[in-house]
């Protein structure tokens, strides 16, 4: 996808809109915005209470809140949107910011499902403007520098890829209830612990793979704590085939004993280990392992990636946040969901 900016944007600080205040992840930049990092022009959050709640936990001004997006972006003009709502309201989101060519940062997933996905990535075309989805884990030095040693063929042919997403449960580690009533929701998340986590490994897979399509998808998913997460899967198994002979298998679940994020490659003779952001592991046998030096040059984070696209001084094509990645990934889950459902091996082109 090719990327078009404005050189009237502003460099210091990076101003930004709020879409929403019901996902968790707002505080990371809440804070960011208290630690003077990020300016906000506005935020938009129909719930007055939720609002309020923020407002008097962040010190914020009246004048920051809005009712709608669209009342929002009639009074203020960002250098982008970032979108803290329901996963299937993003496509609400986008309608309103590229029409009028303001980029679209979302928290992952994409979208629930390809309609949704499908019509973001068109607005995007038609108005030259780009859309952004963010992974905590785009901002890990592990998975960043073992990529390059993939790329570079340090471990040969890429034979395997573990990957283990998740938490003990969203309820169980005390995440709000604005926010477990749309993740636990099978229309508003489009799933549960297979939409929440698998889409990091969907995402990973994706990238490792250089935007490759997997020819087949299996899922399975389970509901092991039903009385907690009645209305969704609480823990999914992925599988993915590539044409290559490449299998990624994704565990995503809400029923850890504590949060993992994961990533494991295997090579013809060597494998890695992506263990947390900072550790990185080379495996040439059972009890041969060494940990490798970190590179330290991608971005810290979503603001810092933004502010250098925004810039022109990155490029965002076919990396973990851009859209040609994360189409794919709402392909991936979509098929996953399919498969769990049917209890088929769902082949990616149709047949």
């Amino acid at each position: 996808m090719l990327l078009f900016f404005s050189s009237a944007f502003a460099k210091e600080p990076l101003k930004v809109a709020v879409a929403g205040l019901s996902h968790d992840h707002v505080h990371t930049l809440l804070r960011a915005y208290q630690q003077h990092e990020v300016a906000i022009l506005g935020i938009a959050e129909t719930d007055t209470a939720l609002a309020n709640r923020y407002r008097n936990r962040y010190g914020l001004p009246d004048s920051l809140f809005f009712r709608t997006v669209t009342e929002m972006m009639q009074a203020i003009r960002p250098d982008a949107v970032l979108a803290y709502n329901a996963i299937s309201e993003h496509v609400d989101v986008a309608e309103v910011c590229l029409p009028l060519k303001v980029p679209l940062m979302v928290e992952k997933p994409l979208a629930v499902d390809n309609k949704q996905a499908r019509r973001i990535a068109q607005l995007a075309a038609e108005h030259h403007t780009p859309v952004f989805t963010n992974y905590e884990t785009t901002w890990y030095d592990s998975n960043q520098t073992l990529r390059q040693l993939v790329a570079a063929g340090n471990i040969g042919a890429l034979k395997k890829v573990m990957v283990k997403d998740g938490h003990q449960g969203p309820r169980e580690i005390g995440c709000s209830e604005d926010f477990l009533s749309w993740l636990t929701d099978p229309e508003k998340n489009g799933g549960g612990a297979l939409i929440d986590f698998g889409c990091y490994g969907a995402n990973l897979m994706t990238w490792l793979m250089n935007g490759e399509r997997p020819i087949a998808v299996t899922a399975v998913t389970r509901q092991l704590k039903p009385s907690i997460y009645p209305l969704v899967d609480d823990d999914a198994t992925i599988i993915l085939e590539y044409k290559s002979g490449t299998t990624g298998i994704i565990q995503a679940s809400w029923d850890w004993p504590y949060s993992i994020k994961d990533l494991q490659v295997y090579g013809e003779s060597t494998s890695l280990h992506a263990v947390d952001p900072g550790t990185l592991l080379r495996y040439t046998g059972p009890r041969k392992q060494e940990q490798i030096p970190l590179q330290t040059e991608y971005f810290d984070d979503q603001l810092s990636y933004l502010k250098a696209l925004l810039d022109g001084e990155a490029d965002g094509t076919d990396d973990l946040s851009s859209l040609s990645n994360n189409l794919i990934v709402v392909e991936i889950l979509q098929a996953a969901r399919e498969s769990a459902k049917r209890g088929e091996r769902i082949l990616m082109d149709g047949r």
